[in-house]
């Protein structure tokens, strides 16, 4: 009889805890949630001690929905093991009855709620991501562009900043007004700007404005380094928004990258290593 031995891991090195459906927040009576990525000493508190480590928020694309907590969890893993805490949040669904700005609203608050549970989670709080994707995306251009604005500050955390360090987007509507007339075709176009907009339709060019990061940049004001991609084959969001976004950031003076991904529909084949490797490449280089 062969026996095999292996060496234990006392440091636990490499593992990843998976904190699921943590409650941030609770809007109109509406439950919010979270999933946290740490690394597994973070479940151990009083045999290890986990240095405090960047955050990265990551809001998944929903058309303004409830995003989907898991879909890109097996991807964020990969963060915890370069050295960070990733957190993906819900916000409440526009088709609920929660227009604009209440995915703002709640995503703002997630990020207050994390910094105000930062040793809880071993976050560094000074050193905060937001990362999005499609509407997530929205959302996350705009964290960066209106960071602690009490316009979308609710009662919760308010001891804390909702300020980001650093933004990634992916495929992001820049342009709202001008999204929704190239999803003109897409049936629930229409019911999606009354859900989002509210049902006066004459208040919706005011309200498309301020939910369009293009429009939210202001002249001379230092914002957090962007890092954009679009793919140029995008067919729910025009790829030329990432460029007008680029031009109006650079412009201003403010950091930012741009990647165009050739061929790339919206989602679907616009994932890649590539793309993965350059967020934390781009990440490191903030906070490394």
């Amino acid at each position: 009889m062969t026996i095999h031995e292996l060496a234990n891991n006392p440091t636990l090195d490499e593992q990843v805890r998976l904190i699921e459906n943590v409650t941030y927040a609770a809007m109109d009576g509406e439950a919010l949630h979270m999933s946290i990525l740490a690394p597994w000493t973070q479940r151990f508190p009083q045999q290890y001690q986990t240095t405090p480590r960047p955050l990265i928020v990551f809001v998944q694309g929903s058309s303004w929905r409830t995003p989907t907590l898991g879909e890109e969890i097996p991807q964020l893993v990969q963060f915890v093991h370069a050295g960070y805490i990733v957190a993906t949040v819900q916000h409440r669904s526009s088709i609920d009855g929660h227009p604009f700005p209440a995915f703002l609203q709640d995503v703002k608050t997630a990020i207050r709620f994390l910094r105000a549970n930062a040793k809880k989670y071993a976050i560094n709080p000074h050193q905060v991501a937001i990362w999005g994707t499609s509407s997530g995306a929205n959302a996350a251009m705009l964290v960066g562009l209106t960071g602690n604005d009490p316009r979308y500050k609710v009662d919760l955390y308010q001891d804390q900043s909702d300020a980001v360090d650093a933004v990634v987007s992916c495929f992001a509507p820049m342009d709202v007004a001008n999204t929704f007339e190239y999803d003109a075709n897409v049936p629930g176009n229409k019911l999606l700007q009354y859900c989002l907009l509210g049902s006066d339709a004459s208040k919706w060019t005011e309200i498309e404005r301020q939910m369009s990061p293009l429009y939210q940049v202001k002249d001379g004001q230092n914002y957090p380094p962007f890092l954009l991609f679009h793919g140029d084959a995008d067919k729910v969001v025009p790829y030329e928004q990432m460029e007008r976004m680029y031009m109006r950031l650079k412009d201003n003076g403010n950091k930012v990258e741009a990647y165009r991904v050739k061929g790339a529909n919206h989602e679907r084949d616009f994932w890649s290593p590539t793309i993965y490797n350059t967020v934390q490449k781009f990440l490191d280089d903030q906070f490394k």
